[in-house]
């Protein structure tokens, strides 16, 4: 082992004269692994938070969705096998959908009113099997049957077997004046997505249930798709779109929930940025633990200097420290990071379980759990970040101790 290296690595132990000096080098080392470790910890909630999001909004709504620019869209069928002929479409599914009132006893409540077809409707979401009572099956054309999210029948205070009416925005005339077109259903299926805002404003019916309803006949509000890959919806909706022959409004996930997702990512950065300053303190650190050592080994490097020792020798002397330093706080900072990461859903709901608090409330939050996702290329930006702050930390120090003269240092020796 080169003697820098050496004397760089004996200068990190405490010696019997200074045991002040390795306690700031311990100090420095866990400042810059906490740093690193929130940061992990921190992005990792936001990658987690963001990809359960997406799943769950992408379980209850289709890739892309094709519709014509008014409210209906005739030959729906022919539009509907043209677009299954496309390699790029998993699947595509008609549906009819209008806001309505839900009401049951004195209780009611707006809703989203969807008519689908069950078996289509498979091939596009994956709300059949987030049933929880009941069957998605069980919506036969003609029998009236409805699914409700389980939050919306909890606010309607009805359970399965039991009946609902449903009042549109169309008008009836009858004998005794102008009324509101209604229908009464029963439950046959109640879901949970785990998404208050869909369990609570979104009920299915039977697409034939639907266009009576409505008054649609034998047309739709527009096609669902699943696409082979969601990321290239924008390009291949508009392309299905032309290969129709145009008149058409084509939207997909990204646009429909653009703003939310933005926001998101513009949050990881900002939080990446700010927590970014925590590692660059603790890295600082290292700035005033190398000051401390340089002063505290004036005599040892005026020695090594009068035995021959050139500057850059003694440069590299304290830069080994500060990159030792950096080093071990960094690998530390990402070891622990990483473990809490993989566990924090079940220290969390440990947590919880000992204060007696819930702490993400599904009235409030999009989620009820805090779910961690380890992206490895954040895990090494953020490992390269804190080990370049560390180095840079190292320079101004060494540089003090490599300017240091013998004669000056060893005058009151």
């Amino acid at each position: 082992m080169k003697y820098e290296l050496l004397i760089g690595r004996r200068y990190l132990r405490s010696s019997r004269g200074n045991r002040f000096v390795s306690f700031i080098s311990t100090i420095s080392m866990a400042g810059v692994a906490i740093g690193v470790a929130v940061l992990i910890v921190v992005l990792s909630v936001m990658n987690g938070f963001e990809r359960e999001v997406r799943d769950r909004i992408l379980s209850l709504t289709a890739h892309a969705t094709i519709s014509a620019l008014g409210s209906r869209m005739g030959d729906w069928q022919d539009a509907a096998a043209r677009i299954r002929d496309n390699p790029a479409v998993l699947g595509a599914a008609p549906f009819i959908e209008d806001q309505a009132l839900l009401i049951t006893g004195d209780k009611s409540s707006g809703a989203l009113v969807t008519g689908v077809l069950p078996e289509d409707e498979q091939q596009v979401t994956i709300i059949s099997s987030k049933v929880t009572a009941g069957s998605f099956a069980a919506m036969k054309p003609g029998e009236y049957g409805i699914v409700l999210g389980e939050e919306l029948a909890k606010a309607l205070g009805v359970g399965m077997g039991e009946r609902v009416r449903i009042v549109t925005s169309l008008r009836t005339i009858t004998p005794v004046g102008v009324m509101p077109r209604m229908r009464t259903f029963k439950v046959v299926g109640l879901f949970r997505a785990g998404m208050y805002e869909y369990d609570r404003n979104l009920a299915y019916v039977h697409l034939a249930d639907a266009a009576l309803l409505y008054r649609m006949g034998e047309d739709v509000t527009g096609l669902r798709l699943r696409l082979a890959d969601m990321f290239a919806a924008p390009r291949v909706v508009r392309e299905l779109a032309v290969a129709l022959g145009g008149g058409y409004y084509v939207d997909d996930w990204s646009r429909k929930h653009a703003t939310f997702f933005r926001s998101i990512q513009l949050t990881k950065s900002a939080l990446f940025v700010i927590l970014l300053l925590v590692v660059a303190v603790a890295a600082f650190n290292i700035v005033s633990t190398l000051v401390m050592v340089v002063k505290d080994k004036q005599a040892d490097i005026a020695i090594l200097r009068t035995v021959g020792a050139a500057p850059r020798s003694i440069l590299s002397i304290f830069v080994t420290q500060g990159v030792a330093i950096g080093v071990i706080g960094t690998l530390s900072g990402v070891l622990l990071g990483v473990l809490i990461s993989v566990n924090l859903e079940a220290l969390i709901h440990g947590l919880e379980a000992v204060l007696g608090l819930h702490f993400l409330d599904a009235k409030v939050y999009f989620i009820t759990d805090l779910p961690a996702r380890v992206e490895w290329s954040d895990v090494l930006q953020i490992s390269l970040t804190a080990f370049g702050l560390c180095c840079l930390s190292t320079l101004y120090p060494s540089w003090r101790a490599a300017r240091t003269q013998p004669a000056q240092s060893l005058r009151h020796e």
